[in-house]
């Protein structure tokens, strides 16, 4: 259908007890020298994610070295055909799917086009992390449940480029109440974050307006995710509007049951 090949890498969601551990480290970390690019300035990135990314695991082997053989074997293998790769995940599986995305697209230089689809994600890095995801060429989509409490952390974000909700502050409400320097030296703190990409931002209560009082876990949910996105393609798409006539009586109000 794409007409090329699409290699998918997905991740799943916080599954561990060391990995919550590492959901905690909320302070930013120089990448090391084996990803950071030459004559760049310094991304940086939450350093739990970093640690996840590039610890050995019991196999001896990285999820950075894991991520860059199979890569490197399946371009040596393509022989020139069309390729695109396109990297997902949910929760602290969407901060990896991110990080892996900038490992590809920094480490070969022929890489072909990488796309993240990203949901209910944290922050990842600052904006030099994101200026080099940018340089990449990397398309990213941001799923955001505006109700979901892991899309505002780690840390804040002082970006032009975005509005001031959930924690973000604009440049222009920055400029206006400090210095220019004292910008600047927040700009190069461990706790500064940039957004990355496109974001599409939903409500879980357009599902049901009592979601986030009952069980706020639930917003994070990668099912309650899920139905969000097929929620907004039946009421975007012209193609399914008939189909959402047919079934708009039999759609439950409660989400435990619309998600079954």
């Amino acid at each position: 259908m794409l007409g090329r090949h699409d290699v998918v890498i997905a991740y799943q969601g916080t599954a561990t007890s060391s990995e919550w551990l590492e959901n905690l480290s909320a302070t930013l970390t120089c990448l090391p020298d084996n990803m950071a690019p030459e004559n760049y300035d310094q991304p940086m990135v939450q350093s739990g994610f970093l640690s996840l990314y590039t610890t050995n695991t019991q196999c001896d082997l990285s999820l950075l070295d894991t991520i860059r053989e199979e890569i490197g074997n399946i371009l040596d293998k393509s022989n020139d055909e069309p390729l695109s790769i396109t990297v997902t995940g949910h929760s602290l599986g969407a901060a990896l799917a991110t990080l892996t995305t900038y490992d590809i697209t920094t480490k070969f230089s022929h890489a072909p086009i990488v796309t993240v689809v990203s949901f209910g994600g944290p922050r990842v890095g600052n904006r030099s992390f994101r200026c080099q995801l940018e340089k990449n060429c990397t398309n990213v989509l941001f799923i955001v449940n505006s109700d979901d409490p892991v899309t505002k952390v780690p840390g804040f974000v002082v970006d032009d480029d975005f509005n001031d909700v959930a924690g973000k502050w604009t440049a222009s409400m920055v400029a206006g109440a400090l210095p220019s320097w004292l910008q600047k030296c927040m700009e190069e703190t461990q706790w500064v974050y940039a957004e990355v990409g496109k974001e599409l931002r939903l409500s879980s209560k357009d599902l049901s307006p009592q979601i986030t009082k009952e069980n706020v876990a639930t917003c994070d949910d990668l099912k309650t995710y899920l139905h969000l996105v097929n929620n907004f393609v039946s009421t975007s798409s012209p193609l399914r509007t008939k189909e959402k006539e047919v079934h708009k009586k039999e759609q439950p109000h409660d989400i435990n049951a619309a998600l079954v």
